[in-house]
């Protein structure tokens, strides 16, 4: 490649601030500068054109935070968005790429436009200044979203006009590249190489002006493809440069051979298409600073607070996978899909997203702030699912359970996954009650509760057939109606805990049970089938051994120290010392990982553990192992020294203290009948300071690579990093699993929002999981102690283990693993008739290698909108219908983009009329290979 020789250059300097609403300041007195810097744009724009334009950022919610003080300048500000002299979007925050999930980023995408529309026009620029490192279905995303370009700051490093770079994917010759997803989609990469803050504080005066241009000239040149250079002029909440117009005209007097543009986005962009005459380097995947010494990659804010993670999984599942189906469940019922609140909670829920936020990487008090909006966002999705789940088993026939008379207590059991699904499930019921309005006395009340006979209750299908459970009386308890047409109704109660496991439940669908006593019909009805009424009697246990437990797929022993043995029945494969506990020091910060040198790890390998059986019910059986462990207390006083002088962490020399100080770790290790899959439940009471706990699974399997969840694509990464690479750790991202496999087995290990893991180079593959990092600084710029960040006091930690065949997605673990991330929806209803049989679902759909993201109904449109992704590389069919149950039927179809515009009419057929895994009206189309597919469904 040759550097281009002409010497008529353009300099784009492009005016703009980079606003983290939180950082190392909360989040108000960041709000507060950013009022003041708004204001001076607008007086600054109202002097005249000659500053010409400023980038707000990327994000919409700077508008919101704006006006939310200063609304009576909202026509100001609309006024200079619509001349296009304040440029808005494409998102509603600047998120992090690998913490959120893929419907997360959607939402981003789509309330950002929305909002964007009401000021004026989104702009189409693929914005990521400061993600830490970028997913590979990036390129896909933008493409969907109408973006054929993406400007970022990290993950891949530019090597210079004079510098060739081996075919690794992961280098690119300039600062300009062709970012290809693994999807083949295409979108023109522009890598602040210079960073975003390259043209920052431009000179006005003849002196400083020449020695500023005359670096900055140089370093764009140095990786710039073309002769277009890009200066961004502007840094983290930075106030405008007001006199750039002067300093852009000392600029011209000096060189005069170079145009000196006060530019933006859209122009740069088309100057810079038009001029391209190099080629490109190919960057395919996703951008994690692979080819670095490792230390830079700010990876281990995956680690840093893990309890907002865990927040977020859960935040971000009950609205996407939990309340968004339900409501479209009862939305197709006739019920109104409640628009505004999803908005409201999705925005509030997509306040922690951004990097300084969700990565736990800044003060103490923005975190706190954080967890206060991780309630209110879940608070609102709990109160869409209770609305949506009691339309919904409102119109369930459950009059097949009048037979038990007036005690019978029908269970609704939704499965808001996109597969069929079993599993053990639990509800809390109300067996009785007793209203204050019917004018009992408190005694009385309490009385008649007390005096409830309870035995005799059993669970039945709706076939009649018993379900083993467990019933757990939990006496006498209070509770209240809130009905639409009248004031809040309060009531005494006597309340059961039920516990069973809900068999194939339909995929986004439901299944009814009834808690009922026991009569004549009933054993009757009992008898027929040859089963046992007696809930009690556990002639089917699980356990095996003297310490194990087997299902029908696996064999599970336990060992003196604590850690397990697993046995898959399918391949043959054993799985040995699963479960071993990790403890070593971190004398990081946030940001980044550092074990103390030369530290050995502490584990529980040698380490005998308490084990004892907690369960034995013919659904689950559960082991309870405890761990009495010392480890040190803290870092040693080295630390303390080396952090107030600013030491770059990379190379403080501070080790463990010698004061020793007990961590007791409960772990409860579970499998079910119909089980996939180990769960593992992990609790212990930090108290200890600048450490790291991970829980160790080792695989004895062959490969050099590994596969990881991540945004709407399963990556393959390498075992062994980059020549490059120096940091002795290897951590890395996942959303819900990390796997392990080769040609005949695999191990997935799934989790709930533990969101960092390594694959050990042991000589086992091992797969570690982070579970804790407690540290005690924000890093990065300057000593800002985060004594918060040592997450003192209680935790608990959720992982699942899934062995499979070598293939994680036809063999049916990723899907498992994808359905540990959601929560059972149950709900009590009434006996009553309805047109919903007691199994029921609205959708039905075929599609080997897909996973279903998520279901929704359009704001404007109404359409209901269903998302899948194909896992693999290979192209599938996929086919979906709607169930003829449903009062309206669904009669037309039609693929769309993440934005939910139609891109296409899709065909139906008939089906054979004696299927009965679709319905008679059925659509397919292909899904090409890792490709995000959106459809439509109007009625």
């Amino acid at each position: 490649m040759t550097k281009p020789t002409s010497k008529s250059k353009r300099a784009h300097i492009i005016s703009h601030t980079h606003w983290d609403r939180e950082w190392y300041l909360p989040y108000e007195k960041h709000h507060m500068r950013l009022v003041q810097l708004v204001d001076a744009l607008l007086d600054q724009l109202d002097q005249g054109p000659d500053f010409k334009s400023f980038y707000l950022d990327g994000q919409t919610i700077i508008i919101d935070d704006y006006l939310q003080v200063r609304p009576e300048q909202k026509e100001r500000l609309e006024k200079h968005i619509r001349d296009g002299r304040i440029v808005i979007g494409p998102w509603y925050i600047l998120q992090d790429a690998f913490l959120t999930s893929g419907e997360a980023n959607v939402r981003n995408m789509q309330v950002g436009h929305r909002d964007a529309k009401r000021y004026g026009t989104p702009s189409k620029i693929g914005y990521f200044p400061d993600t830490f490192g970028l997913v590979g279905q990036t390129p896909q995303l933008m493409l969907q979203s109408g973006i054929d370009n993406v400007f970022f700051g990290r993950g891949v490093k530019p090597t210079g006009f004079n510098n060739m770079v081996s075919d690794d994917g992961y280098e690119s010759s300039f600062s300009e590249l062709m970012w290809e997803g693994p999807d083949g989609s295409k979108v023109l990469g522009v890598l602040f190489a210079n960073w975003y803050s390259n043209g920052n504080e431009v000179p006005v005066d003849e002196a400083s002006a020449r020695k500023f241009w005359e670096t900055k000239l140089a370093d764009a040149e140095k990786y710039a493809s073309t002769n277009e250079l890009l200066y961004m002029n502007g840094c983290d909440h930075q106030p405008i440069q007001k006199d750039l117009p002067e300093a852009i005209r000392m600029a011209e007097q000096l060189y005069p051979d170079i145009e000196f543009v006060h530019s933006n986005f859209p122009d740069y962009l088309s100057a810079l298409k038009a001029s391209a005459v190099q080629e490109l380097s190919v960057v395919k995947g996703e951008l994690r600073s692979q080819r670095t010494d490792g230390w830079g990659t700010l990876v281990n804010t995956a680690s840093a607070r893990v309890y907002l993670k865990q927040m977020n999984q859960l935040g971000q599942s009950m609205l996407e996978k939990v309340a968004e189906p339900l409501a479209s469940f009862a939305h197709l019922l006739g019920h109104p899909y409640p628009h505004d609140q999803f908005t409201y909670a999705w925005k509030t829920l997509m306040q922690n997203h951004p990097h300084d936020s969700i990565c736990g990487c800044s003060v103490d008090e923005v975190h706190r702030e954080m967890v206060t909006r991780f309630d209110k966002s879940r608070h609102v999705a709990e109160a869409l699912i209770e609305d949506s789940t009691s339309q919904i088993a409102a119109a369930v026939d459950t009059s097949t359970f009048e037979r038990y008379g007036e005690e019978a207590r029908p269970v609704v059991v939704f499965n808001t996954s996109g597969w069929e699904r079993s599993g053990v499930v639990q509800i809390e019921l109300d067996a009785a009650r007793l209203y204050f309005r019917d004018g009992f006395s408190l005694e009385d009340m309490a009385a008649k509760m007390n005096a409830i006979d309870l035995s005799g209750r059993i669970l039945v299908d709706e076939e009649g057939k018993p379900v083993p459970c467990t019933v757990e009386d939990l006496g006498l308890q209070f509770g209240y109606d809130l009905p639409d047409d009248r004031f809040r109704q309060p009531y005494s109660c006597r309340r059961v805990s039920i516990t069973f496991e809900a068999e194939n439940v339909p995929a986004l669908g439901l299944k009814t049970y009834a808690l009922v006593r026991m009569d004549s019909n009933a054993a009757s009805d009992s008898n027929a089938a040859g089963e046992s009424v007696d809930n009690t009697t556990n002639s089917n246990t699980l356990l095996h051994g003297e310490r194990g437990m087997e299902n029908e797929y696996f064999i599970v022993n336990i060992s003196d120290n604590g850690s397990f043995e697993l046995t898959d029945k399918r391949t043959g494969r054993t799985y040995k010392d699963l479960g071993v506990y990790e403890n070593v020091g971190d004398i990081g910060n946030e940001y980044m990982f550092k074990q103390p040198e030369n530290e050995v790890a502490l584990t529980t390998k040698d380490l005998r553990a308490e084990i004892r059986v907690i369960e034995d019910a013919p659904y689950r059986a559960s082991y309870e192992i405890v761990h009495h462990w010392e480890i040190p207390e803290s870092a040693d006083e080295t630390l303390d020294r080396e952090q107030r002088e600013l030491i770059y962490y990379p190379h403080r020399k501070a080790q463990r203290s010698k004061q020793m100080i007990r961590l007791k770790i409960r772990t409860i290790v579970s499998l079910s009948r119909s089980g996939k899959g180990i769960k593992l439940e992990t609790t212990f009471n930090n108290q200890a300071k600048d450490h790291r706990v991970r829980a160790l699974f080792p695989t004895d399997l062959t490969s050099a690579v590994h596969h990881v969840d991540s945004m709407f694509e399963i990556a393959t990464r390498d075992n062994t990093p980059a020549p490059e690479w120096q940091n002795p750790s290897n951590t890395q991202h996942q959303q819900s699993f990390v796997d392990v496999s080769e040609d005949q087995a695999g191990l997935v290990v799934a989790n709930l929002g533990l969101n960092e893991y390594e694959v050990l180079e042991d000589g086992r593959n091992t797969i570690a999981v982070t579970l804790l990092r407690a540290v005690g600084e924000l890093g990065d710029w300057g000593l800002f102690p985060t004594p918060e960040a040592q997450c003192l006091g209680e935790h608990s930690f959720q992982l699942e283990i899934i062995p499979h065949d070598g293939n994680g997605a036809t063999s049916g673990a990723y899907i498992e693993a994808y359905q540990f991330q959601i929560p059972w929806t149950l709900a009590q209803t009434t006996v009553h008739p309805g047109f919903l049989t007691p199994s029921n679902t609205p959708f039905a759909w075929q599609g080997d290698g897909l996973a279903f993201s998520s279901l929704k109904v359009n704001e404007d449109s109404g359409d209901l909108m269903l998302r899948w992704y194909n896992m693999g590389s290979n192209t599938t069919e996929l086919k979906f219908a709607a169930s003829e149950s449903i009062p309206q039927a669904l009669e037309d179809a039609y693929q769309s983009n993440i934005l939910e515009e139609e891109t296409g009419k899709l065909n139906a057929s008939m089906v054979n009329e004696s299927s009965t895994a679709l319905t008679s009206k059925e659509w397919a189309l292909q899904a090409g290979p890792c490709e995000i597919v959106t459809v439509g469904l109007r009625r």
